[in-house]
Parts: C-alpha cells; structure tokens; sequence
C-alpha cells in the first residue's frame, strides 16, 4: 500500500509559485496582475489572489495552540463549543419570566435581559428569575447606567436567598461609560468610581463581568473591520489604565472586561479578526503583568495570571446591512456572519432576528434566529472542532494583517492620549462616521452589495405598512439635545435606497420601464437583464421584451404600453444605428434611456439624448433624478 502511495503522488509532482504565476500571467493577456487580480481591503491591506505554503513562512500564529497563551486559537481546549443568547426587552418581569422559561426549552443557553431602572427592586429580580435555573444558564442583564450597582447588589442578594453556589453563576452586567458617550452624546459620572464601585458590588459572583467593551456599536455605525477591532482594544485598554492607575489589580480588571462585537458578513476577514483580537488583547493586558494570587497551572514562570489574558467575546450580527426589502435576504447575511463568528470561537453569540428593521420581531422570526444556530451546532458541528482555520494559507495571512491595522490604530490612539481622549475630541465619531459615508457611496455605486436592495430586487415587491425603525434620539423624541460629545451616525447601508423605493410606491404613480431591445443577441439579452435591475431598484415596473425588428415597432409597443421610460438595449457598436432614430419616433412621449456607454455616446448627446446607464453611474443618484421627473 505504501508503495502505490509512493507511485501515485510521484504521479503529481508539485508545482512551483513561479509555475503559477507564469499560467496565470498568460491567462491574464497582458492585464496588470495588480490591477486584475489583487484585492486592496477596505482595512488598507491587499489581498493576493492565491495563498500557498510559503507564504506561512514567518507567520507566528502557526505556532499557537489552543487553549494557550496568547488564545489566538480560542480559550477552549476541548471544544469549539458556544453560548447561544436571545434578548429580552423586559416590560413586564412576569411575562419577560414566562418568555424565558419558553425559550430556554427551545435552546437557548443564554439570556440577556433589558431592565426598566425605575421598576428595580427585589420583587422585580424574584419575579424575573423564577424558577430559572442560573447555574445553569448564563444571565446577563442591562439598565441605565446610573443604576449598574443597584443592579448588582439586587442580584447578587437575590442569588445568595436561592442559596445558589456563586462559583458555578456566568454572567454580565452591561456597565460601559464610553459606548454611552458614542451613541447618545453624553459624559455622565465618574468611570473610575462607577467602575469600582460596580466590581465591588458584583464581588461575590467571580465569574460575572461588568465592564463592557460594546464595539457592537461600531459596527453597526458601519465602521470597518480594523477600526472595530483597533477602537476595541483602545476602548478595553482605558478601562485597563485608568483603573490599575486608580490602586486595582491589573488580573481583577482584567477579569471583569467582556467584549461585545459585532459580524459584518465579510466571511474571512471576520473569521480572522477574531483570532487576531484574542491575541492582541492577551499581549496588552500581559503589559500589565496581572498577578497571580492562585496556585493554578495557567500562570507564567514568573507568576503572571494567564487567565487574566483571556478575551471574553460576545458576538452580535450586524444590524448595518439588514434591509426592509426582500427581508429574507438578511437570513442569508446572518447565517454567514454566524458561521463567521462560530468558526472564529466566540463565547456567546446573538443573530438579529431578519425583521428587526422595520418591526418588532415576533415569535417567528426569533425562532428563525434561534435556530440558525442550532443549525451550525447539532446540523454542521461547528461546536465540535476548535479553529478549524488554522493552517490555512489565507485566513492565517488574514489574521496577521487585520492584526497589524488594529495594532496601528490602538497605538495611533494610546499615543494621542488614550480612547478617552478620542472621544473627548471626537477622533473615533469623525472617523466611523467617515466610513458610514463612504460605505454608502460604495452602496450607491454597486461597489459594496446588498442582495435584494441594490442589486437583483425583488420586481414585484411592495413594502405596504412596513416602515423603517426609527433609531431613539438620545433626547428621548426631542428634535435637538445638548451633547457632551459628538455620536456615531446609524444609517444602515439600505437605508437612501429604501427611501428612494418607499417615495415611488407612496407616490401612487409607479413608472413603467420599457426595454427596447434590438440588434446583437448576446449583448440587447444581457443589457436587458442589467437594465430591469438597475430601474426596479427604484421600485418602478419593468417589461423586458424578446428583441424587435426595427426601432419604430419597438416605440410603437412601448407607447401602446403605456410606458414612462423606454431604455434601448444593443450593442454599443449598433447604437450609432439604432439610438437616435428610435429617440427621434418617441419624440418625447417617455424618458429615453441608451443602456450603456459606447464610443458615440458623445455624438447621442448632441441629439439630445440625456441619459446613460453603465456600470460606471452611480446607481442611487441616476434612480434620483429619475424619481424627481418621473414622479414630481
């Protein structure tokens, strides 16, 4: 056997990097190889289009093991196994109870209340938890920030009056003074007090944190990968410098900090950034030389607690790229961020219910949400196997470079005065904000994606009552409010495009597009087919049609038809034949529209023809335009 072995791979000798890239240059035909086939991330970093052994050279994250300082390979040595969590906004203590008790038959390990601060009290907390098991379950609870300790002293006497045993309770409670100062604008209290007030508070319960890093937020501001991570650590290391400035262990801090991120659906670089984040958080909280106080095996020869370097992950999938149209859509975006994330190791992971956008989700769409998890756990086994990404050429090369930007970011942060400071000034808003922007124009112009919304939309859909959510104005409905500081900006990718659809349907007065399509097969087919693409994004009516033998009877159809805008579909050779003549019969009657940008575009404009569309238009602004003629 060991000899046919021998003869077989003997049969395949390998082939060189400089074997491939002659190939593949001569497949090229004298393209720039840059150009056509290495991809520049929107993190700044460029991607090759083949990854081979070598290119592990060098790398040290091969060396890692799991389970193992620096956790690049995850905090788990058995297992890939993680939380499945659910949200519960609690209204009412006794229904949010029953809902509980519902849910964790169906799944869930995990759950994450939402408290109304002025109704706490004891019978509030016993009314909420009974008869849930918190041994069993991780508990993690929010409120206002000013009611954080109040919170933590309730729960753990309610904890001590159930006589549960207090070293078996997983946990957290949402403090976080920066997010508060991105998303609402506000600098309430003293971090430093509140902090230590909190730890002190929640002492009893070792395994519980409360200091949040919620990059979540980010996120869903559209920020890129590498801010989020690079902001992140910035935003755990001022929680880490202000308090052991402030007397307290570097361990103990350490050991209180969760991390909340969020999933964008770029499937690798997400996979990566959270195998780079574990490792970088490990490094800089080993900066501090946390001390050990325990006889336990995972410390360093010199005593340094390598539990403390441990990076607790929640994971939350995007809300920046959900859309109101074709919703079921978004099914398909959070199920890759959830692979994204299961495969990356996270703690604990919570997937958006598709409907979030413009409705309060309902038992169904949370049950969809539920399940695709369980799906990844108990159908693909995604919780058997521990960084299955290890080894691999590219995601290893990911890794280091998201790494490298983040690390960048972090120190162009420390350097400036610590993340505190670029709150203060407004460095982090500013440049999330910045990237909010430019991820909206990349939407406008087909550069960036989204299924259903600006690329193939559903023809036919309506939105009816569907509304989007309002975000809540951080002056609870008033139109102005004072703010400490400036905010991030939540506009989701979808959002001008949803406005731009919504203006057409509510205006009464849907335009019908008409494809005149004439001369070359292959090419009036495939500018048909872009054409309805592109106009139904505004949600107008579109009529392709099999081809037509001359420009007059193509017109004739399209005025029997009643349309409001006919778009000649050729090839860009046969426009100069074509174009003119069959803009000259409509005379007028409808919007004329050549689907294209050929060489003689310049000589249709002189015959009064306006309006192109290629590739090269920005998508969003052309349907605007459109809207204002067509429906003013």
């Amino acid at each position: 056997m060991a000899d046919k072995k021998e003869k077989l791979f003997s049969d395949f000798p390998s082939v060189s990097t400089e074997k491939w890239m002659e190939k593949v240059v001569a497949d090229l035909k004298g393209a720039d190889f840059e150009k056509k086939l290495v991809w520049k991330t929107n993190e700044g970093f460029k991607v090759k289009p083949f990854y081979r052994m070598e290119d592990l050279e060098g790398l040290k994250t091969t060396e890692a093991l799991p389970g193992e300082f620096p956790y690049l390979r995850g905090t788990k040595k058995n297992n890939n196994e993680w939380l499945v969590r659910q949200e519960i906004r609690v209204e009412s203590p006794k229904e949010a109870n029953a809902k509980a008790l519902d849910i964790l038959n169906k799944g869930i390990d995990s759950l994450s209340f939402h408290l109304k601060a002025k109704e706490l009290n004891a019978e509030y907390i016993e009314t909420l938890l009974k008869d849930i098991e918190p041994e069993c379950v991780e508990l993690n609870f929010s409120t206002c920030q000013g009611h954080m300790v109040e919170l933590a002293e309730l729960l753990v006497a309610y904890f001590r009056r159930k006589d549960c045993d207090l070293t078996k309770l997983k946990g957290s409670v949402n403090y976080d003074f920066f997010n508060k100062m991105l998303t609402r604008g506000k600098e309430k209290g003293d971090m430093v007090q509140s902090a230590k007030a909190l730890m002190e508070a929640i002492q009893p319960l070792p395994f519980y944190r409360v200091l949040n890093v919620n990059a979540l937020s980010l996120n869903n501001a559209g920020a890129y990968i590498s801010q989020e991570l690079g902001y992140a650590l910035a935003w755990g290391n001022e929680y880490m410098n202000q308090l052991t400035e402030a007397g307290l262990p570097a361990a103990a801090v350490a050991k209180k900090i969760k991390f909340n991120f969020g999933i964008s659906s770029n499937y690798f670089l997400e996979i990566a950034k959270f195998r780079a984040a574990r490792m970088l958080w490990a490094n800089i909280v080993s900066a501090y030389h946390p001390e050990c106080l325990r006889d336990c095996e995972n410390k360093s020869p010199d005593g340094e607690c390598r539990c403390a370097s441990k990076m607790a992950i929640h994971a939350e999938t995007s809300t920046f790229n959900l859309t109101l149209f074709d919703a079921h859509v978004n099914l398909l975006r959070t199920q890759t961020e959830a692979m994204s994330a299961a495969l990356g190791g996270v703690d604990s992971m919570t997937v958006v219910p598709f409907d979030k956008t413009y409705a309060t989700p309902d038992e169904f769409s949370e049950r969809l949400a539920r399940n695709q998890q369980l799906l990844l756990k108990e159908e693909s086994h995604f919780d058997k196997v521990i960084d299955p990404a290890a080894g691999s050429y590219y995601i290893e090369n990911l890794t280091v470079s998201i790494a490298k930007q983040a690390w960048d970011l972090f120190l162009a942060i420390e350097e400036a005065g610590g993340f505190y400071a670029a709150l203060k000034a407004g460095t982090v808003q500013a440049a999330v904000n910045e990237s909010n922007k430019a991820r909206h124009k990349a939407v406008a112009q087909r550069r960036e994606i989204l299924l259903g919304t600006n690329q193939f939309p559903n023809f036919n859909e309506k939105a009816g009552e569907k509304r989007p959510v309002e975000s809540k104005s951080c002056c609870g409905g008033k139109e102005t409010c004072e703010k400490d500081v400036s905010t991030l900006v939540f506009d989701r990718a979808a959002s001008e495009f949803e406005a731009l659809r919504l203006e057409t349907e509510m205006s009464g007065k849907r335009p019908k597009a008409f494809m005149l399509t004439i001369g070359n097969l292959a090419m009036r087919q495939a500018r048909a087919q872009y054409s309805c693409n592109f106009l139904a994004c505004a949600g107008y009516e579109v009529v392709d049609n099999l081809g037509f033998e001359t420009v007059e009877a193509g017109v004739e159809a399209a005025v029997a038809a009643k349309a409001d805008i006919v778009v000649i579909c050729s090839s860009d050779d046969e426009y100069a034949e074509y174009a003119i003549p069959a803009f000259k019969a409509l005379n007028g009657r409808a919007m004329f529209i050549v689907a294209g940008n050929p060489e003689c575009a310049e000589t249709l404009k002189a015959a009064g023809i306006e309006h192109f569309i290629h590739v090269r238009v920005n998508v969003l602004d052309t349907l605007k335009e459109f809207n204002a003629k067509l429906l003013g």
